[in-house]
């Protein structure tokens, strides 16, 4: 094994900064139940695991700015997925190896009990001259191990380096490693690659140890010539076996639209297949949006101590990362972690059950007729889980659309239509309060035949909702920055509906 370094001056200046921060930013200035990061700029979630009694999730993280910078590992802990504590940060960019950033990757337990975290490093090429155009750095697999909060580097050279860049693939476009354990003892490492057509591949990397690697093959390519439209570079990965399948999640960059499951841009799609471990081959048959919504990207997995396969994914998009307030110290946040899984062969999410140990003041309403605009007393608030389920009137024509306008004021509101005659589900924060000309409309189609039923559920937090369809057959996601004092609900309907209405409040866990 590599010698390993000791903590640096630039990881000890990343810690002072987060301490400083976290003095200036008062807990009703953040949501109430959304990880953000402790001060400055978070995006993808990194290193999602469970180790020594607590959740694990790690993040890239800039201490000093809410703007994109040089990447650093910001890392929280938690015992129930919903209240964070935040730990000191874990990585920054201090070696030949990662001095270009700390870019995202994974957590594991090594057979010692240590945990080590696999990440992609910066790196600049040692021979420029010899080294292919595409960018200042090279992309590389880095080490570090720990104890669960402090982590030491192993070495100044990467354990994936880039001599074991399989023919083909870009050196400048190889990150984002994740790693699984399979039934014999392997150590199976899924890094993103992108070859000379600019197409998304997830390659394999193998080992005993968890400290010395070997190329593999690959898992799943992107051949740019199938019937469907992939994008181009896949990132980040995160594969695992639910309910007797296997789930390869990536996060493609640069997609065609499909009206309706996929929007252009980038994206977060699970492919659904078979997996056999001992040849390494992944057959997927199907593939599904993970999020129909607007801001959700690199979504990563942990299985739990009681066997959920639970799901996180950083609440921003590429497209949309204007989308903050001036006046706040922080930038980005993680969604509502959700457990997955199958029904019917299709993919589904609810939110951890967790989330109802927070429930108080529960306001229940029974077949509600809806035509023009209804409020109901006591719906209301940022910080709820609000379920309606629709229906028409029996006898009379199906409604036009349905809709639910929540966050208002005055003179903003955020609204979520349901289309019946064109199973379509649409959301929309154009009158949110932005200011910013940035994507403020999704659309998802739901499944055909439901004759003007839905059940949506709404999960609300101050500067963010995520809407689940039908049970978690689909999910919408999107932030706000509305004014907090803009709490009321009302529901909109052309023609005429029926519609069953809970609304739970939701306390902090402290």
């Amino acid at each position: 094994m590599q010698k390993e370094r000791t903590a640096s001056s630039r990881l000890e200046d990343a810690e002072k900064a987060q301490e400083e921060g976290l003095q200036r930013i008062r807990p009703e200035e953040r949501p109430l139940f959304h990880l953000t990061p402790p001060v400055g700029w978070m995006n993808d979630p990194n290193g999602f695991s469970f180790y020594q009694g607590k959740f694990h999730l790690f993040f890239q993280y800039n201490p000093y700015s809410t703007s994109w910078d040089t990447m650093h590992w910001g890392h929280a802990v938690s015992c129930d997925l919903l209240d964070w504590d935040y730990l000191p940060p874990a990585l920054a960019p201090d070696r030949p190896c990662d001095e270009g950033g700390c870019f995202s990757g994974c957590a594991a337990e090594l057979p010692d009990g240590r945990m080590a975290l696999l990440y992609t490093g910066l790196m600049k090429p040692r021979d420029p001259a010899a080294e292919p155009a595409g960018g200042e750095f090279l992309q590389v697999q880095c080490l570090a191990v720990g104890d669960g909060i402090r982590f030491q580097k192993c070495g100044d050279d990467p354990v994936i380096g880039p001599d074991m860049v399989p023919d083909g693939i870009s050196r400048s476009d190889f990150r984002d490693p994740k790693i699984l354990r399979l039934q014999d003892g392997t150590y199976l490492a899924l890094v993103s690659g992108k070859d000379r057509s600019g197409y998304g591949r997830i390659l394999m990397y193998r080992s005993r140890d968890c400290l010395s690697w070997e190329y593999w093959k690959p898992l799943a390519c992107n051949d740019g010539r199938s019937g469907k439209q992939y994008g181009t570079m896949w990132e980040c990965p995160d594969f695992f076996e639910l309910d007797g399948r296997w789930v390869l999640l990536i996060s493609p960059m640069e997609m065609l639209p499909e009206e309706g499951r996929y929007p252009n841009g980038h994206a977060c799609v699970a492919l659904i297949g078979d997996f056999d471990e001992r040849t390494g081959t992944f057959r997927w048959e199907e593939d599904q949006p993970v999020d129909c919504g607007i801001d959700f990207y690199a979504a990563q997995t942990v299985l739990s101590p009681d066997g959920r396969r639970i799901l996180v994914g950083w609440m921003q998009n590429w497209a949309t990362i204007g989308m903050h307030r001036e006046d706040l110290l922080w930038a980005g946040q993680m969604s509502l972690p959700r457990e997955l899984f199958f029904r019917a062969g299709h993919l589904c999410q609810r939110p951890v059950r967790e989330l109802a140990l927070r429930y108080v003041d529960e306001v229940y309403y029974k077949k509600v007729p809806v035509a023009g605009e209804v409020s109901l007393y006591g719906v209301e608030g940022r910080t709820i889980d609000l379920e309606t389920a629709v229906s028409p009137v029996p006898g009379e024509e199906i409604f036009r659309w349905f809709c639910l306008r929540f966050a208002m004021d005055g003179d903003c509101h955020t609204d979520v239509f349901f289309y019946p005659w064109e199973d379509k589900v649409r959301i929309d924060r154009h009158s949110a309060g932005s200011r910013q000309a940035l994507v403020h409309e999704r659309t998802c189609r739901i499944a055909a035949g439901r004759k003007g039923h839905i059940r949506m559920r709404l999960i609300l937090d101050r500067f963010s909702f995520e809407l689940f369809i039908n049970d978690g057959e689909s999910v919408m996601t999107a932030v706000i920055y509305t004014d907090l004092t803009a709490e009321k609900i009302c529901f909109l309907a052309e023609g005429r509906a029926f519609m069953d209405v809970t609304k739970r409040s939701l306390r902090s866990g402290s």
